[in-house]
């Protein structure tokens, strides 16, 4: 298999990666959050917007590539934060098994 090159200039964009955290409400049940993971430069592309409708509303859901130096802690249903927006990772793979980038896709959501 080829090896993926990629201009490490490209990785311009300044992400924050962030995992899922439950906190206790103290009244037994939990508060969902976010707590940060790293801050890191990745590359951000946009792929596509997909119109479809979620309870009678027009929605558009976004979806985007964020390529980023190899981590072995990034996980599905982690997310970055770029530029206030966030980006769930539905996906991760290492394109060419060498360990030195990721590739996530994307979903942005609403906040």
């Amino acid at each position: 298999m080829a090896k993926m090159w990629l201009d490490p200039g490209c990785l311009s964009a300044r992400l924050r990666l962030e995992a899922p955290a439950d906190e206790d409400d103290g009244q037994g049940g939990v508060n969902s959050g976010w707590t940060t993971v790293a801050d890191i430069w990745g590359r951000v592309e946009l792929l596509r917007a997909k119109p479809s409708e979620e309870a009678g509303a027009a929605i558009a859901p976004v979806s985007h590539r964020v390529t980023i130096r190899h981590r072995s802690d990034v996980r599905h249903e982690m997310r970055f934060v770029f530029r206030g927006r966030s980006l769930l990772v539905r996906a991760v793979r290492d394109p060419d098994e060498s360990r030195r980038y990721l590739i996530c896709d994307c979903e942005e959501t609403r906040p």
